[in-house]
């Protein structure tokens, strides 16, 4: 089996995943990850688009994960949620 097709089968596999999880009830959101077709990274499952951005973004976001975790906190009583839209 060459790549192209164990990434169709293993997408298959996850399509059945969510659309069994869906049918249950459980439509909490799974994110997921692709390349796109500029070869940035596609996020899904946050909202209805996906937030897409290149490697070195996502980095250095993923690299501030503490700041930002602690701006959240700190800032908590000023930020809206999705539930409170």
């Amino acid at each position: 089996m060459d790549g192209n097709m164990e990434s169709t089968a293993e997408e298959l596999e996850r399509l059945r995943a969510e659309n069994a999880a869906l049918k249950a009830g459980k439509a909490e959101k799974v994110m997921t990850f692709k390349v796109s077709e500029k070869g940035a990274v596609s996020v899904y499952g946050l909202q209805r688009f996906p937030v897409t951005l290149y490697q070195e973004q996502w980095i250095r976001i993923l690299d501030e994960g503490g700041r930002l975790r602690a701006f959240i906190a700190d800032n908590k009583s000023s930020l809206a949620t999705r539930d409170s839209k």
